[in-house]
């Protein structure tokens, strides 16, 4: 049935090319769409399809932090440089994600067609109470993840076309957008409704799956709709209200009770009380291929596909003391008085040692030589370091690429873990009541510091004291940074924030020389300088898209 399904899904790609991405052919002559809802198991294979739309930074030739501060993409063919020298429009676009419509087509086919499912003719099979069990969470999956997918759009376009119903080409090409405000309103909506009868976890529940919408998701996807909508880019009034059902929606996640902070790194982990929702991958070595420092990579990948850190998020990380550290023209700085300028990586946050890989670092039995004449120091287009970096995070350092020795592993993607939703409340509170980081009531019994403390707790980072509210939100979008470095966080909140302009200029990387005495010397490069206009905080509509339907205009500012 699979692989007839799989037959199936690569012939509505053939047949979609040419349509509205709001319209498309569902049946084929393998099986009718109403054959598909009379059997169980391809009922649920329906469902599986709307899951396989859910965005994976991990299956693409780069990461979307390649396109911010936090790194550069060594490919200078990549579409993701347009994100870094402007040269993207509405004609040649950039993840645009516009086929989130085909994800959000097939759930609004799949709510519909459930409704009028009927299998009481098997109801003396013995999975029968197992299907029934199971088809009774189905039709909200599907409403939650309908939902995600308009906030994915909805947070690079704005204002979107939100259709709830299966169209045809007419109404494909004549549905109007809904303002951003609306479409935020309808998920949080949804997601209450859908909280109710969804689970907490499906471990007891029939096949004991994992990476299936719940209850906890849910509420995750409102906390962090929410957010978007209280913060500056689409609150341009600094409504406060907005902050506080943004404080709200999390603290409802924090009273549950029901996640916990780890702290083990969660990257590719299935099984960990901090996650809340994940895309499980199969066994591959991809990422590994495109992200291993070169040598390690046994010449199966030539060139620089790889997502470098940059100097930029290297300095965001504070001593283990909670010190920062910057290299500037003149060397290393920091006022910590156990740093040590000549071993600038040692005593370190200890999330950088599961985000970089620096020189000196141990790594498969080996140490990381990024400096001038070492091991992994060589031209970009021969897979050296742009950056003098190399990727750590989401890394499975047992890979192998040693001919008749190679070994695989599998990669799973974060979508929400809970630090989320301490950070979010966190940022919610700061906005709310500005005078006072400590602040809390009968409504909020949990303050702005607090919760900003937890997780730098979790991470083993002293807390930080109570301070202003300027140098708490510093120390807040701090820490968003470097807890969620290369989770696909930092690209959309230097948006959110309306920070862009102020980081999105320079690309700053490490020069390491090594003297004949071992002694390191390093020095500030400027890799990059990158454009920004303001147009950028949101994305272009695609003008294929403009065609064909006028009444997606107008275009985004600016474009």
């Amino acid at each position: 049935m699979k692989s007839i399904y799989n037959i199936l899904l690569l012939m509505l790609s053939a047949v979609a090319v040419s349509c509205n991405y709001l319209d498309f052919d569902e049946t084929v002559g393998l099986k009718s769409k109403e054959d598909m809802y009379k059997y169980y198991n391809s009922i649920e294979q329906m469902l599986n399809n709307v899951y396989s739309y859910m965005p994976n930074d991990l299956t693409t030739a780069t990461m979307r932090d390649c396109g911010c501060d936090d790194a550069e993409q060594g490919n200078a063919a990549s579409v993701y440089q347009y994100f870094n020298n402007g040269n993207w429009s509405s004609v040649n676009t950039v993840d645009d994600s516009w086929s989130l419509y085909r994800g959000i087509r097939a759930a609004n086919s799949f709510i519909e067609q459930v409704k009028e499912v009927d299998l009481s003719r098997y109801e003396h099979n013995g999975s029968y109470d197992l299907w029934m069990k199971k088809l009774a969470f189905f039709p909200y999956e599907a409403r939650v993840l309908r939902a995600y997918y308009f906030f994915e759009l909805a947070r690079r376009y704005g204002d979107i076309a939100m259709p709830l119903e299966v169209l045809d080409a007419q109404g494909a090409n004549t549905i109007g957008k809904t303002k951003f405000s609306d479409v935020i309103e309808f998920i949080r909506e949804e997601c209450d409704t859908c909280a109710k009868y969804l689970p907490d976890t499906y471990k007891g529940q029939p096949d004991n799956q994992i990476g299936r919408t719940t209850k906890g998701f849910a509420k995750a996807l409102k906390s962090k709709a929410l957010l978007y909508a209280a913060s500056p880019l689409h609150n341009t009034s600094d409504d406060v209200a907005k902050w506080k059902d943004a404080a709200k929606a999390a603290l409802d996640i924090i009273d549950d009770g029901f996640y916990s902070l780890d702290p083990n790194d969660c990257a590719n982990q299935i099984i960990s009380p901090e996650i809340v929702m994940v895309v499980i991958g199969s066994d591959s070595r991809t990422f590994e291929l495109n992200n291993f420092p070169i040598r390690f990579t046994e010449g199966t990948r030539t060139g620089a596909t790889a997502a470098f850190p940059s100097q930029n998020l290297v300095d965001a990380f504070e001593t283990a003391a909670g010190y920062k550290v910057t290299l500037t023209d003149e060397g290393w700085h920091s006022e910590d008085p156990s740093f040590d300028k000549n071993n600038p990586y040692v005593g370190r946050d200890p999330r950088f040692y599961r985000t970089v890989l620096a020189d000196g670092m141990e790594f498969k039995g080996s140490q990381i030589e990024s400096h001038v004449g070492g091991l992994d120091d060589d031209e970009v287009t021969a897979g050296g370091s742009p950056t003098g970096y190399f990727l750590r995070r989401y890394i499975q350092e047992s890979t192998s690429f040693t001919p008749e020795k190679t070994v695989t592993n599998k990669h799973h993607w974060i979508v929400y873990r809970y630090a989320e939703t301490l950070l979010t409340y966190a940022e919610s509170m700061a906005n709310a009541f500005k005078s006072d980081m400590n602040h809390t009531d009968s409504t909020y019994p949990y303050s702005a510091l607090w919760a900003l403390n937890q997780v730098r707790a979790n991470a083993g980072m002293p807390a930080v004291p109570l301070c202003g509210y300027e140098e708490f939100m510093e120390r807040l979008r701090n820490e968003w940074r470097v807890e969620f470095a290369f989770e696909d966080h930092r690209f959309w909140d230097v948006r959110r924030w309306k920070i862009a302009d102020e980081t999105q200029r320079e690309l700053l990387g490490v020069k390491i020389v090594k003297s004949e005495t071992g002694e390191k010397h390093f020095y500030r490069q400027v890799y990059e300088n990158r454009t920004w206009t303001d147009r950028m905080y949101l994305y272009p509509i695609p003008q294929s898209e403009l065609h064909k339907n006028q009444n997606f205009y107008p275009q985004n500012t600016g474009w």
